[in-house]
């Protein structure tokens, strides 16, 4: 959707009302008078990341590493997305890796692309993916690891009202992907 065709915040304020009249309550009592200016903001930074080029974040490399080539990895970055299918939350953990080929980027790069394609609608496995694929076609690294474990708060919350389970995804790359002693080096690395 193009800037020119969003509806504009009133809008999406009234829709608020609407949904708030919709459930059984009176968008005019006291204390939901201003939800619907909370709401939308509260939507402004869950879903940030439309905003936001999670390769730009990649842009800038360093060459200067002495020869290091060895796994660079992220452990445990905390995810916060929505489900595309309820809009329901979805907390996890991140495990992100990369090989380097002749230069790697700076460590805060790797958690700002988990958060920009998490606040999104999304699907985990896409979330997982766009992830990975960003890192390789940006990086061009000798190969890309991440496993997403998450919690989908449309199982626990709603529908079979089931909690304690997570979800868990994985895309490889490169040699963690052709070399079962890679895949194996990486689950060891985040305790798995």
């Amino acid at each position: 959707m193009t800037k020119a065709n969003r509806p504009s915040r009133a809008d999406a304020e009234e829709a608020v009302r609407t949904i708030l009249s919709y459930i059984g309550e009176d968008p005019q009592r006291e204390g939901l008078i201003d939800t619907p200016k909370r709401f939308i903001g509260a939507y402004d930074d869950w879903f940030k990341g439309y905003s936001e080029d999670p390769e730009e974040f990649l842009s800038r490399t360093f060459e200067e590493v002495e020869g290091y080539d060895d796994i660079v990895l992220l452990r445990n970055i905390r995810v916060e997305s929505h489900c595309e299918h309820h809009v329901a939350p979805i907390i996890g953990t991140a495990h992100v890796g990369y090989l380097p080929s002749d230069r790697v980027v700076g460590l805060s790069k790797i958690a700002r692309v988990v958060d920009a394609y998490s606040k999104r609608l999304q699907s985990q496995e896409t979330l997982t993916n766009q992830i990975a694929g960003a890192l390789d076609r940006v990086l061009q690294p000798r190969g890309v690891a991440v496993i997403i474990d998450a919690e989908h708060q449309c199982i626990s919350t709603r529908g079979i009202h089931k909690d304690d389970i997570s979800c868990v995804t994985r895309s490889f790359t490169g040699d963690f992907k052709a070399d079962p002693r890679m895949e194996d080096r990486f689950y060891r690395l985040i305790g798995g």
